[in-house]
């Protein structure tokens, strides 16, 4: 009953007008930067982060999540019709959806990806429903050290699922630790590695950091790369064959239960999400060689993958304060921008917010299936826009927002600085997400581990003490160990392999 109460609460919280106009405005921002290649809703995201100050705290998280599962549906249209991805997690989308358009298949292949990430997106939400409250009671069980454990296991399991080089992501979680660093130590009130600059004393603002690194950087990388738009190719009737639904059907099934689990997994998300997926239904067809030739199911799996994926990705930053991955970082951060505390306390002390958000999420999933099809042509014609026209208008954005802070032309120098930082992460092939993520998570575990050590009178033997950080530390350890193990890095590489 108490269930039926919090959504009818959180229904009539999201189709209020105000709310349900960001929502709209979100869905349609994320299909919009998913359907322009280069931009990405990390990059997105990041830019925004500014103006959610200025908005009421449900609206904004509201808008910024309808942008994040919106860049999902939008990056398949472009993948499908003209063979470019719009972000990370459309580029295995491009494999078998570009074919099947060649094949005058497109009208199916977008209609078949649009439901796919509906039923996935509507799974995802209900997953959310189901276990967000069982999850927060157990987390307001949780000590401080039993946060700093599980601190440390997201940190760990960001590494092992980020791609590229382990080596690499473990050295962007420690630069994202020591520039957490930054700032006035809360216990001692002494200044630590500010360099007698009074900005900052009081730590890096996070808006400027991610706008920075995702934003300008995602920017000079499109532009060194000169994008190319192929020629587009007639969308033709939407309705999939009868075959092409009875191979569907199953594929969608299996995404979405893959994506669902991944999602929920520090580090994991959309991309995870489909590039997994798509090696799945490979590995289990009857007919392998079909995939990158026109296969169905390479287009229905992975993108009901990554709709699950973004949407179960919400469950540990709502429930736990934990993000888990680079939009759940950014997620925390606005919520930290605007007074919110993240973590098991938003459920019982903001529930209009915490229930808003996930019925904005049924919301927002039906209003993209209405935007994305009848819409296909308007997109299509949106990429005939030269990517140099649109880098300026997304550079000043930038300035912009970092400007309109604290009205402070220091926060516009800081988003240059780690604009140049985030380039040189690209050129070294180095993820941003890692370092992102502990930049969050660092001040909270260093929070975390004092108070642990001030309650235990400084005895590290309480981590090992309580059964909940003890389990936590075994799962990290058992992490640290099967990271080594070759059949491991293996199976790593092969999950990411489509994206070289």
């Amino acid at each position: 009953m108490d269930l039926l109460n919090n959504l009818a609460l959180g229904f009539s919280v999201a189709i209020s007008f105000q709310n349900i106009t960001y929502c709209l405005l979100g869905c349609m921002l994320g299909t919009l930067i998913g359907v322009l290649p280069g931009i990405g809703p990390v990059a997105t995201i990041a830019m925004l982060l500014p103006v959610t100050f200025h908005l009421p705290p449900t609206a904004s998280l509201i808008m910024l999540a309808g942008i994040y599962y919106g860049a999902s549906y939008g990056g398949s249209t472009t993948s499908i019709l003209v063979n470019l991805p719009g972000e990370s997690a459309s580029v295995v989308t491009c494999l078998d959806g570009y074919q099947m358009a060649r094949k005058g298949r497109a009208g199916a292949a977008l209609s078949i990806s649009a439901v796919g990430s509906f039923f996935a997106g509507t799974v995802g939400t209900i997953i959310i429903v189901l276990f967000a409250e069982p999850l927060t009671r157990m987390a307001q069980k949780f000590g401080p050290a039993d946060y700093c454990a599980l601190m440390a296991l997201g940190l760990v399991a960001a590494v092992v699922l980020a791609s590229g080089s382990v080596a690499k992501a473990i050295a962007m979680v420690f630069l994202g630790l020591l520039f957490g660093l930054i700032g006035t130590d809360v216990n001692t009130g002494a200044q630590r590695f500010t360099f007698d600059i009074p900005e900052l004393s009081d730590g890096i603002d996070f808006a400027p950091i991610a706008m920075g690194l995702f934003g300008i950087a995602e920017i000079v990388v499109n532009l060194e790369r000169h994008l190319t738009r192929s020629g587009t190719i007639k969308v033709g009737s939407l309705w999939p064959t009868r075959e092409e639904i009875r191979r569907s059907i199953p594929a969608i099934l299996r995404g979405t239960a893959l994506g669902a689990t991944l999602g929920v997994l520090p580090g994991g998300g959309p991309t995870l999400g489909a590039f997994s997926a798509y090696t799945l239904e490979k590995k289990i067809s009857k007919h392998p060689e079909e995939f990158g030739k026109g296969a169905v199911e390479g287009v229905a799996s992975p993108e009901a993958a990554n709709n699950a994926a973004a949407q179960t990705s919400f469950i540990p930053m709502l429930t736990l304060g934990i993000p888990s991955n680079a939009v759940m970082a950014l997620m925390v951060g606005a919520m930290i921008i605007q007074g919110i505390q993240p973590g098991p306390e938003v459920m019982t002390k903001k529930p209009e917010l915490f229930w808003g958000m996930i019925a904005s999420m049924w919301v927002g999933n039906a209003m993209l299936v209405i935007i994305n099809l009848p819409m296909i042509g308007m997109w299509v014609k949106l990429l005939t826009v030269p990517y140099r026209f649109l880098a300026p208008a997304i550079l000043l954005f930038c300035c912009i927002g970092a400007y309109s802070l604290q009205n402070s032309t220091f926060h516009v120098m800081q988003v240059a600085a780690f604009g140049v930082l985030g380039y040189v992460f690209v050129r070294l092939g180095c993820e941003g997400a890692p370092f992102l993520l502990g930049l969050v998570l660092g001040p909270q575990m260093e929070e975390y581990f004092r108070r642990a050590m001030l309650l235990s009178r400084g005895d590290p033997m309480v981590f090992l003490e309580r059964p909940i950080s003890l389990g936590l530390l075994i799962a990290t350890a058992a992490l640290l160990v099967l990271m080594a193990l070759p059949s491991i890095k293996k199976a790593r590489k092969e999950a990411f392999q489509e994206e070289g």
